[in-house]
């Protein structure tokens, strides 16, 4: 008889892909009861208390974004678990206390409308978009919300003024639920991308969910009737459109998205009436982007772009009109036959060790996120009055992770940073480096500094290199009692630190999709975890985007098991450096995290205590007809391919083993996750089940691919990890 317990071509557990089916349910409902049952206690309760305490506590730092004279803000706390929309001044915003006046209570809406309504977002109308009296600028936004905290969301138009919707029969836009959205593009006209049937028989969404028509749809008319501007293939991702209103800068553009890391954006122009669009010329896998009379290019791998050579994570830049005029004339070089040379001018050019991680365009200034060894620092470049590009390292008197915003991009050269690190709380300044254009230092001033919310007292936090098997050095960050991870010190023999005591450590990761974690401050690890004696350790392994495009392309499809071996290599040396032992280890991750710690427990299961898997991918056969799934195929590779040869080495529901004895495992996610199916959790711990695995299951009703529709959701999800965390390790 076969080791494996699943036959990828015969599932018996395929009814729990039913997500609302009443059998699944059943079965749901069933083990969060034995959950709640085994973990639902008194040191629960306590634990749940004090991280919804610090979930709602008042002074937070607020996010605000500025239109006009108005400074928005979402907000949630004790009084309004779902949220409040709100907005302040700039001298109110400064005070210890300001003055904010709400403009939409979700709170009250969800029970007015018998919908729980989580916030998605809003965009609010420019003066610049509108030439209507009715309707000036900044007295419309088009407001998403989500039913329960799933992908699909509504699209309502609200009026800032009367603090009302404005309902479809009154003339105002409205997008039924779906994934996509609406845009202004003046005060009567919108683009629109929506799951909604159109007027051809065709599918109105991809095979990954998503819409594959942008429309242009005029207030008054049905968004059936909305004129198409652009399209995609069912088998591509999205189709997407926009209107850039920046005075003397304004672009319709249109993007075709093929796939999670290939793209084609395109020019719209309407002068003659009917659309007519136009190519960036450039390889599917340079992303673009506009910037007043600028465009720039950051290749993901090694690209060619107007007869010059990008390499991968790079960023160049170049005048619009220039480029744009020479792709649309098609002008070659009559020696070579070159494109007509345009010039390009890089503004970063990757080494091993750093990477580029953010953009921010002011008025005239870009502001880069540059890490090294996931290490932050920023840059300023401009050009100069000959038009020359020069650049000035900014901000060194501000350490730990930088978040760098634009105040208001197309007035000033004002930026707001958020500084934190793991024992540090959030600061954050707002700052100008418009002294820079003159050769002087920016500047900039605390705006708000949050306070601690764990005892930080007697903590370290250190970086780490453990080698991988085929000897790449993986950095991790180690945080927690300064004799154990100071004591752990690189290459130190574990005899040589024997009287240290072993610790139970949390190992966290993510591995995928160029995303890359950093050292911020985690308010709910602290009090949880870091406060009753754990270490927690963060490891940076590839699939991540901390040495940019390479790093993640090193763990791409066939190569994903590199992200396997970086994370066990780190594990291995937690034990070996004496921070802690196999026994006293645990590891947690999420969606495609939830992938990797599924991989731990199926590949490495020696390595570890505890698993801890959340709103998982796990079963890699089935994971690309599952929700948005297809979406993911440039990331894992297609199983209805060839490709299934190297995904099935990697599919942890594949990979569980009759004979194997695995450590105990919590499985996690939501019922309105809509992004990465509740199957995959569901499937793994029936599986788990029928071997006999010590498994236990917690489905949240609500809550989308976050796990949590609200504090009270996430308190309680998180006192539930962390509480089974404890019984396991002991803490």
């Amino acid at each position: 008889m076969t080791k494996r317990l699943i036959n990828p071509e015969s599932d018996p557990f395929l009814w729990l892909e039913d997500v609302e089916g009443d059998q699944a349910l059943t079965w749901v409902e069933e083990r969060n009861r034995q959950a709640e049952q085994a973990l639902q206690d008194q040191e629960f309760a306590r634990l749940k208390d004090s991280l919804r305490e610090i979930l709602d506590a008042s002074d937070r730092i607020p996010g605000v974004t500025k239109r006009g004279d108005w400074f928005y803000n979402f907000w949630t706390d004790t009084e309004h678990p779902q949220g409040i929309w709100r907005r302040t001044t700039l001298e109110s915003y400064r005070s210890e206390t300001p003055e904010w006046e709400t403009l939409l209570d979700l709170d009250a809406l969800s029970e007015t409308e018998g919908i729980t309504w989580v916030w998605h977002g809003a965009a609010v109308l420019r003066p610049e978009q509108t030439t209507d009296e009715e309707i000036p600028g900044y007295s419309r936004a088009l407001i998403d919300l989500s039913p329960g905290g799933s992908d699909a969301d509504v699209t309502r138009e609200f009026d800032l003024n009367t603090g009302k919707f404005i309902e479809p029969q009154d003339g105002g836009f409205y997008r039924p639920e779906g994934k996509g959205g609406l845009s202004w593009i003046d005060a009567h006209t919108v683009y629109a991308y929506t799951d909604q049937p159109g007027p051809s028989d065709e599918a109105p969404v991809t095979t990954s969910g998503y819409p594959r028509v942008a429309t242009r749809w005029q207030r008054g008319t049905e968004l059936s009737e909305a004129e198409p501007i652009i399209s995609v293939a069912e088998d591509d991702m999205l189709a997407t459109a926009g209107y850039d209103s920046t005075p003397g800068h304004e672009r319709h553009l249109a993007t075709r998205v093929l796939g999670f890391y290939d793209s084609e954006t395109y020019l719209i122009d309407y002068e003659e009436g009917e659309p007519r669009l136009t190519r960036v010329d450039v390889p599917t896998d340079v992303r673009t982007g506009f910037h007043r009379d600028l465009i720039f290019f950051a290749p993901r791998t090694d690209a060619r772009v107007a007869g010059v050579d990008l390499p991968g994570g790079s960023l160049y830049v170049a005048d619009a009109e220039e480029f744009i005029r020479g792709a649309a004339a098609d002008e070659t070089n009559d020696d070579d036959g070159e494109p007509r040379p345009v010039e390009l001018t890089p503004l970063f050019i990757p080494t091993e060790s750093t990477s580029l991680q953010g953009i921010t365009a002011t008025r005239n200034i870009f502001a880069l996120t540059i890490m090294e060894d996931v290490v932050e620092h920023v840059e300023a470049h401009w050009r100069d009055e000959q038009g020359q590009w020069t650049s000035q390292r900014v901000l060194s008197g501000i350490t730990g992770s930088l978040s760098v915003g634009a105040y208001d991009s197309r007035e000033t050269d004002d930026i707001w940073i958020t500084a934190n690190d793991f024992l540090t709380p959030t600061t954050k300044y707002l700052g100008t480096l418009a002294p820079v254009l003159e050769g002087r230092t920016e500047t900039y001033e605390v705006i708000k500094q949050a306070p601690e919310r764990f005892d930080s007292e007697g903590l370290a936090a250190v970086q780490r290199f453990a080698t991988s098997e085929d000897g790449t050095e993986v950095p991790y960050f180690l945080i927690g009692p300064a004799e154990a991870v100071e004591a752990a010190t690189e290459g130190a023999p574990r005899e040589s630190i024997a009287g240290t005591e072993t610790k139970p450590t949390l190992l966290y990761g993510y591995g995928g999709f160029e995303i890359s974690l950093k050292p911020r401050y985690l308010p709910l690890v602290g009090k949880a975890w870091l406060e009753t004696g754990g270490v927690f350790a963060m490891a940076n392994i590839r699939g991540g985007g901390e040495y940019g495009p390479r790093w993640h392309q090193a763990a791409l499809k066939e190569n994903r098991p590199r992200t396997y071996e970086d994370f066990a290599a780190v594990a291995r040396d937690l034990v070996s450096t004496g921070v802690t032992t196999v026994e006293q280890l645990a590891c947690q991750g999420g969606s495609n995290g939830g992938l990797l710690t599924g991989n731990m427990l199926t590949r490495y299961p020696e390595l570890f205590g505890a698993v801890v898997i959340q709103v998982p991918l796990l079963d890699m056969k089935r994971y690309a007809q599952l929700l948005a799934g297809a979406s993911w195929r440039a990331e894992y590779g297609d199983p209805e391919t060839s490709d299934w040869e190297f995904i099935q080495n990697f599919s942890a529901y594949h990979l569980l083993d009759r004979q194997q004895q695995y450590p105990p495992v919590l499985l996690t996610t939501s019922t309105k996750d809509d992004r990465v199916h509740p199957g995959h959790a569901r499937k793994m711990t029936a599986a788990l089940e029928e071997i006999g695995a010590d498994v236990t299951y917690w489905e949240n009703t609500q809550g989308g691919h976050g796990g949590a529709a609200n504090p009270e959701q996430q308190a309680t999800m998180n006192a539930l990890i962390y509480r089974w965390l404890g019984q396991q390790l002991g803490i």
